[in-house]
């Protein structure tokens, strides 16, 4: 095993602590050996990084045979530099990724298997967006099927779904329908892993084993978990606020979010050229107001006179009440005639000839009298009274007949009959 180069953490602390007064950092110090496997892939060029983690997946690929002679990596990897895949051989060799044993064969380390494993995992969930919680709880479901969850990986858990939580309420706060739907996309596809987390958390809670710490990490994950399903309602009610107040452009059908949607598709000079000669630095002065409204308004403004006139907020002198006038009365001659008119009926006659004369004003005002025939409150006293007592009724057909005189271009048909009985029976 090659010897690790000289390390001293120390001068990074404050003088007189020792690593292992801090237990969080002593926990990292105690697995040095497997974070430098880490450092050896990831170290370097990033051309470097990838020629390293693709030999060592396909080295630990072949599960049947293990064991790499020299002469089979070169033919696999003949699609490779031959110099520059002896330097890669040669550095996952020197720190530990892989062994070369005395029969002159490579083979995987524990270390080199393990970093291996885990950049698959990471890998596989890097496909899809938010992978993060999908990795962290398979993670979490796989250390508590082997009892050995750790409050850390809790709180990265919970981490994450706050974050998303929080993400997920700007979107809400925006009033984005492009971000509201991207968040609630979001919320779609993690929402398998929420359930999933779920599932693990009751098994979980459910042990006898569990410490005060784990179990209050694992509480506070349910409850952000709770507040994730519970988002999808605010959603709905966000989007359906958009709805209510979404434009349609005319009776072509589109609205302002499709319009919108094709802009956001569009290309920056595309739409640098829809607005070409469409935007201006300013009004257009000529439309502002004409030269007539300017000699009006010049006029007001430059008259002594109405502005003696607008500052005088003065009442009006007192003046004695206007003596002996007399009280306008109603004309009832029209009222009069009508009823005249009616008492000469025998038993019915067209009210487009009871209507007319005089023109349009006078003729809707008979009209408008005869509509009250028979109506219930004749019991009053007067000469409109007297009307609504003749025992006739108006009766009005739903459509019209032509006069195209005396102002009446149509009039509905109808007309007016007599009663056989009285409205009002006599008493006895």
């Amino acid at each position: 095993m090659t010897e690790l180069p000289d390390f001293d953490i120390a001068e990074f602390l404050t003088p007189g602590i020792e690593p292992d007064d801090v237990p969080a950092l002593w926990s990292l110090v105690r697995s040095r050996e497997l974070i430098n496997t880490f450092i050896t892939l990831f170290r370097g060029g990033e051309e470097e990084v990838f020629i390293r983690l693709h030999v060592l997946r396909e080295v630990g690929g072949r599960a049947d045979h293990p064991r790499w002679l020299p002469e089979e990596l070169r033919r696999h990897f003949a699609y490779i530099d031959p110099i520059k895949l002896e330097t890669v051989l040669g550095r996952l060799r020197a720190n530990n990724l892989l062994i070369y044993g005395e029969d002159g064969a490579y083979q995987f380390s524990d270390a080199g298997r393990n970093a291996v494993a885990a950049m698959a995992v990471l890998l596989r969930f890097g496909e899809n967006e938010d992978s993060e919680l999908g990795f962290l709880t398979t993670q979490l479901a796989g250390m508590q099927a082997t009892g050995t969850v750790t409050p850390e990986l809790l709180q990265h858990l919970l981490a994450k779904l706050n974050a998303l939580t929080a993400s997920f309420e700007e979107a809400i706060a925006s009033g984005s329908e492009f971000r509201i739907l991207d968040a609630r996309s979001r919320l779609s596809g993690n929402m398998r892993w929420l359930e999933k987390g779920t599932n693990v958390l009751r098994g979980l809670l459910g042990t006898e084993e569990i410490t005060p710490e784990t179990s209050r990490i694992a509480h506070a994950i349910g409850l952000a978990q709770s507040r994730l399903a519970r988002v999808d309602a605010a959603f709905q009610r966000a989007l359906n606020k958009i709805e209510a107040q979404r434009v349609t452009l005319g009776a072509s059908g589109v609205s302002s979010s499709d319009a919108a949607a094709w802009l956001r598709n569009l290309d920056i000079r595309r739409i640098a050229a829809l607005a070409d000669s469409a935007l201006t630095a300013g009004p257009q002065m000529q439309f502002v107001a004409g030269g007539h409204e300017l000699l009006d308004r010049a006029e007001s403004s430059l008259s002594e006179e109405v502005r003696q006139m607008e500052a005088d907020t003065r009442l009006p002198p007192a003046a004695e009440a206007p003596q002996d006038e007399t009280p306008p009365t109603e004309d009832l001659g029209l009222l009069i005639k009508l009823s005249e008119r009616l008492a000469g009926i025998p038993s019915a006659a067209p009210a487009a000839r009871l209507v007319q004369g005089g023109g349009f004003g006078p003729a809707s005002y008979r009209l408008s009298l005869l509509s009250l025939l028979g109506n219930e409150e004749a019991g009053a006293s007067g000469p409109v009274a007297d009307l609504t007592q003749m025992p006739y009724d108006l009766m009005l057909e739903d459509w019209l007949v032509e006069v195209m005189e005396d102002e009446i271009s149509h009039i509905s048909a109808g007309n007016v009959v007599r009663r056989e009985t009285p409205l009002v029976e006599p008493e006895a």
